[in-house]
């Protein structure tokens, strides 16, 4: 009895999730935008993408506090219960560069604020060879919660939290957004393609582009690929001055 109650209380989980996203998306007049798949012929996604209010743009502040109101002391999957803090996001409210990772690691969980680690410590480095300040961009994950070991982010966890992620870019609206990792660029362009693939060129999310590239932390353990995410990073850059 107690082995079949687990998938039973599972399955509970996973439409609970998807219900709070229907939700979501509902309020927010939005198509289910994960469903959709991106055509692998072309730079851009298949879905139909919605665009976003100039209303949320200019008001990004209030919009983010908004959000995190929402998002509150989170249960909604079971890394609420495993945290020591939510890490919500920071940075320039209206930043016209958004860095999305995968999860907050240890020192992030400890510290309640993104990139704060090893990794972190790099992605500060590269901000500064832009020419830029960590606190003129905005730096967030696709969770907000650590998970446990720090393994990988699994599909319930991203079905709950991937709403806030949406609400959180609608109220920056960003020039390019930069995804950190293959998780950060498969749930954003829901692409399954290997980040070695998506890397390199830009993608479009909501009409905003979007570079994939490799994560800090992946660079670590790979320092041969820095000179890849730094063509990545010029890439960016050269967007970023061209609608200066």
């Amino acid at each position: 009895m107690g082995v079949e109650a687990e998938p039973r209380e599972e399955l509970l989980d996973l439409v609970r999730s998807l219900t709070e996203m229907l939700r979501v998306d509902g309020e927010l007049g939005k198509p289910l935008s994960y469903l959709f798949r991106e055509n692998h012929g072309a730079a851009d996604p298949v879905a139909p993408e919605p665009t976003f209010s100039a209303e949320t743009s200019a008001g990004g502040l209030s919009a983010l506090e908004a959000v995190r109101t929402e998002l509150a002391d989170c249960r909604r999957c079971s890394l609420g219960s495993l945290r020591h803090r939510l890490v919500f996001g920071e940075g320039n409210p209206r930043s016209e560069l958004v860095f999305v990772g995968e999860a907050p690691g240890a020192d992030e969980d400890a510290q309640g604020k993104p990139f704060v680690g090893r990794a972190g410590q790099l992605l500060t480095k590269i901000i500064a060879a832009m020419g830029l300040k960590r606190e003129e961009v905005y730096i967030c994950n696709i969770l907000k919660c650590r998970p446990p070991g720090n393994r990988n982010p699994q599909p319930e966890e991203i079905i709950a939290c991937e709403p806030f992620l949406i609400r959180q870019l609608e109220a920056i609206r960003p020039r390019v957004i930069c995804a950190l990792g293959s998780f950060a660029a498969h749930t954003l362009l829901k692409s399954e393609a290997p980040i070695s693939t998506l890397r390199g060129r830009f993608h479009r999310y909501q009409g905003i582009p979007l570079m994939p590239t490799y994560h800090p932390a992946y660079l670590l353990r790979n320092p041969g690929a820095k000179k890849q995410v730094w063509e990545d990073i010029q890439a960016i850059m050269k967007v970023l001055q061209e609608r200066a």
